[in-house]
């Protein structure tokens, strides 16, 4: 059985990952090198934690890449008192990440399994300021009573974002988003301003499509 410095791989990430692709904040780096992603992984696929391709889920899903939470990370710019909305929880990680720089983090997971393996290993680390819900975000009725964010994460890609989605974001908040079609998405960056949006692109990568989108009516005449 091969035994893995999760040590060494986690400085080897933020080193070799992180830090070459401009991602510098220190507090930031301090908290990638020191949160364990191997914890949030199952146990069949905790080796895989630190490695830079895709790593696999229960439920058909893949975990965020390191630079993809890196950047999203660095992206929203967090004091420390914000509100934060995330779309796809997954097993917690990101959400972990994004609660240690927030006040705040409210985050729906579409998979029943998923969800009580977040919740479990938030739980685990200590994590008190978020809240996982076991909804379908993409349907505008799941965010009724969800309120106002200073920033959004939406965890997989879409070809547009929901107009309900943008609704829930602040004047002069910030949204992470992954726009596009694989193998072509595109990390973006979107800052509100009344009724404007400015929009600025991070990095292409390649990432899941997002799931329970309503299905479009074809009409046929």
């Amino acid at each position: 059985m091969t035994v893995v410095d999760f040590e060494t791989a986690r400085r080897n990430m933020v080193e070799y990952q992180i830090r070459c692709c401009k991602v510098l904040d220190p507090v930031l780096l301090g908290t990638l090198e020191t949160m364990p992603r191997e914890d949030f992984l199952p146990e069949s696929v905790s080796s895989l934690a630190y490695m830079e391709g895709r790593v696999p889920l229960p439920c058909g899903q893949e975990m965020l890449s390191p630079l993809q939470e890196a950047h999203i990370l660095q992206g929203l710019e967090l004091r420390g008192d914000e509100r934060v909305l995330e779309i796809g929880t997954g097993t917690g990680f990101l959400t972990a990440l994004l609660a240690m720089h927030a006040a705040e983090v409210v985050s729906y997971e579409l998979h029943d399994e998923l969800s009580e393996m977040a919740k479990k290993n938030l739980q685990t680390h200590g994590i008190n300021n978020a809240k996982v819900i076991q909804a379908n975000a993409m349907e505008a009725e799941a965010l009724d009573n969800a309120g106002q964010f200073d920033a959004i994460v939406l965890g997989a890609a879409l070809e547009e974002i929901p107009d309900h989605l943008m609704g829930h974001l602040r004047d002069g908040g910030y949204m992470m988003a992954f726009i596009g079609t694989n193998p072509v998405v595109s990390l973006v960056r979107m800052e509100r301003t009344g009724n404007n949006w400015q929009q600025s692109g991070v990095f292409e990568t390649v990432l899941q499509n997002m799931e329970g989108l309503p299905e479009k009516r074809e009409f046929v005449f």
